[in-house]
C-alpha cells in the first residue's frame, strides 16, 4: 500500500445527520449556535493549541489546568515524521518492533484500564475476525501474509480487580505455552499505564511479570524483548522498565490524557501487533482534523455532534446519550466513548449526560421498550456502517412474514433502521445518525478523532474543562488510604 502522501479528505467521509432531532430541536436553534461553535473552534486553534505547544504545564493558567489537547495534532505530527524519516521515525520503529514481536510470540496479553486500554480492544473487536483467537497459527498466518508475519492471539486483562478472571487467564496461558523454545508456545506482555501507578493495572502487571520471569528463566534476553511497557515520559513504570532493561518502551506524550490516547502508542502499537494499517488509521484522523478546522457546520461532524448534544441537554433536559451501534463489532468502541464522555463532561453537578452503548437490533428486545415509551431524557445516536464486509446472506421465504428469497440480512437491517427511527419520530424521541461508509482503519480513525474533538467542543460550550478526571483521582486516593490502613 502506498502511503506516500496523506489524503486530507477521505473519499468516503463519515457523515452526521441530526434530522431525527427535529421533534425537539428546530434547525433554527442549531443555526443560532453556529457563531459560538465557530468561536470555540477558533479558540482551540489560536489559544489552546499554541499555549499547549509553547508552555510547560506550570505556565498554563489555573483555570485551564490541565490542558491535554496534544491529541489533536498528534496524527498529523506522527504522519509528517513518518513521511520525512521513514523507518527511523516513531511510527517506523513501532511498525518494525510489532513485526518482530509477531514473529516471536503467538499469545499477547494486554494489561491496562480506562482510556489507555479500551481503545486497543475497540480496534481489535471492530477490525479483526470475532473468532480470531479460535484460528490456528497457520490460519492466522495465511490471513496476514501481507501484514509482516502471523498475528498472535490476544487477551485483555488488568482492567479491574477480578481474581477469577485473571486466574483463568493464567491457567489458559500455562496450558497453551509450555515450551519457550518455540514461537508457537511463547507469550508476550504489553502493559499500558501513563503513570504506572494505577493500582488495578500495576497489580496485574506484577503478577504476570513474575509469571513471565519464571517462564523465560533460561531466556532472559527474550524476556527483555517480549515485555513491552507503554507509559508516560516519567513515573514508576518508566523507572521499572529502565531498571529491568526492557528493550521496547513506548511513550504516551505529555499533554495526551489517557482517554485521548488511542492514536498514540497506547492504541497504535497494539493495532500494529494486530496487523492493522495504522497509517490509514492516522490518515483518517488527519482528514477529520481538516474537516473540523475548515468545513462549515453543515459538513462538520465534530461541531454538529457537540452542538446537538449540548442544546438537547441545556434546553430540553436530555441527559442520557444512547449510542446505538448497528454492528456487534462496534460495541467496544461504544464502551470507549462511554468513558470518554463520562470522564470529560461529568464534572459539575448540573452537567454531564450519562452515556449508554447498546447493540441493535439485539437490544431493541431488551431496552427498546424503555427508549420508546419510558422517561423522555434520551438522545439516541445510531452508529451505522453503510457497507457489509463479508458475503451477503439471503433468507428463504417464511410464511407469515415479508421475507422472500430476495431478502438479504443487509435488507433486514436497513428496514430495521428505518422502522426504528420512524417509531421514535412518531413518539417524539430525538435521534441522530452517524454514518460511516465501512468498518475500516481509515473510517475508524475519522470516527475516533471526531468523537474526541466533539467531546472537547461540548466541554467548552458548557464551560467545563474537558481534560483531567478529579473524581477518579479521589477514588484512587481513598483506595490507597484503605490499603494503608489494612496493612498497619
Amino acid at each position: 500500500m502506498d502511503h506516500s502522501a496523506v489524503s486530507p479528505q477521505s473519499e468516503n467521509p463519515i457523515q452526521y445527520s441530526s434530522s431525527g432531532t427535529a421533534c425537539l430541536l428546530p434547525e433554527k436553534e442549531i443555526t443560532a449556535l453556529r457563531p459560538e461553535l465557530y468561536n470555540i473552534r477558533q479558540l482551540i486553534a489560536e489559544r489552546d493549541i499554541p499555549l499547549f505547544l509553547s508552555s510547560s504545564s506550570h505556565d498554563v493558567p489555573d483555570d485551564m489546568q490541565p490542558l491535554d489537547c496534544g491529541f489533536i495534532q498528534l496524527p498529523d505530527q506522527l504522519l509528517q515524521d513518518y513521511r520525512k524519516h521513514g523507518g527511523t521515525s516513531e511510527l517506523g520503529k513501532l511498525l518494525q518492533i510489532a513485526t518482530r514481536i509477531r514473529n516471536q510470540v503467538d499469545h499477547v496479553i494486554f494489561l491496562g484500564i480506562g482510556g489507555s486500554y479500551i481503545g486497543a480492544q475497540a480496534l481489535f473487536d471492530a477490525l479483526l475476525n470475532p473468532f480470531h483467537n479460535e484460528l490456528s497459527r497457520s490460519e492466522r498466518s495465511e490471513l496476514s501474509r501481507d501484514r509482516g508475519g502471523p498475528i498472535p492471539k490476544f487477551y485483555f486483562e488488568g482492567n479491574g480487580i477480578d481474581n477469577d478472571s485473571l486466574t483463568l487467564l493464567i491457567q489458559r496461558i500455562q496450558t497453551q505455552c509450555q515450551n519457550p523454545d518455540t514461537p508457537e508456545q511463547r507469550w508476550g506482555l504489553v502493559v499500558t499505564s501513563k503513570s504506572g501507578s494505577t493500582i488495578e493495572t500495576a497489580a496485574a502487571f506484577e503478577i504476570f511479570l513474575r509469571l513471565a520471569e519464571s517462564y523465560y528463566l533460561n531466556q532472559k534476553d527474550l524476556l527483555k524483548d517480549v515485555v513491552i511497557p507503554i507509559t508516560g515520559p516519567d513515573g514508576y513504570l518508566r523507572e521499572l522498565s529502565q531498571n529491568r532493561n526492557f528493550r521496547h518502551v513506548f511513550t504516551i506524550p505529555n499533554g495526551v490524557g489517557g482517554r485521548f490516547s488511542v492514536l498514540s502508542a497506547a492504541g497504535l502499537f497494539p493495532a500494529a501487533l494486530m496487523g492493522l494499517d495504522i497509517i490509514a488509521l492516522l490518515e483518517g484522523a488527519a482528514s477529520m482534523n481538516q474537516r473540523f478546522q475548515q468545513e462549515p457546520l453543515s459538513n462538520n461532524p465534530p461541531l454538529q455532534h457537540a452542538g446537538v448534544g449540548f442544546l438537547l441537554e441545556k434546553q430540553h433536559h436530555i441527559t442520557t446519550r444512547v449510542l446505538a451501534v448497528w454492528s456487534k463489532t462496534l460495541e467496544s468502541l461504544g464502551w470507549w466513548y462511554d468513558q470518554l464522555l463520562s470522564e470529560s463532561l461529568g464534572k459539575q453537578h448540573h452537567y454531564g449526560s450519562t452515556p449508554i452503548t447498546i447493540v441493535h437490533t439485539r437490544d431493541l428486545h431488551s431496552r427498546g421498550q424503555q427508549h420508546q415509551q419510558g422517561r423522555r431524557d434520551k438522545l439516541i445516536t445510531n452508529l451505522i456502517s453503510q457497507n457489509i464486509r463479508e458475503t451477503e446472506q439471503y433468507c428463504h421465504h417464511i410464511p407469515g412474514t415479508p421475507l422472500t428469497e430476495k431478502t438479504s440480512l443487509a435488507d433486514l437491517r436497513q428496514a430495521a433502521i428505518r422502522g426504528t427511527n420512524q417509531a421514535y419520530y412518531e413518539d417524539q424521541r430525538p435521534t441522530a445518525d452517524l454514518m460511516i461508509p465501512e468498518i475500516s482503519e481509515h473510517t475508524l480513525g475519522q470516527l475516533l478523532q471526531m468523537l474526541m474533538l466533539s467531546t472537547v467542543i461540548e466541554g467548552r460550550l458548557q464551560g467545563i474543562n474537558p481534560y483531567g478526571q478529579p473524581g477518579v483521582e479521589n477514588y484512587k486516593r481513598h483506595m490507597r488510604d484503605s490499603l494503608h490502613k489494612e496493612s498497619t
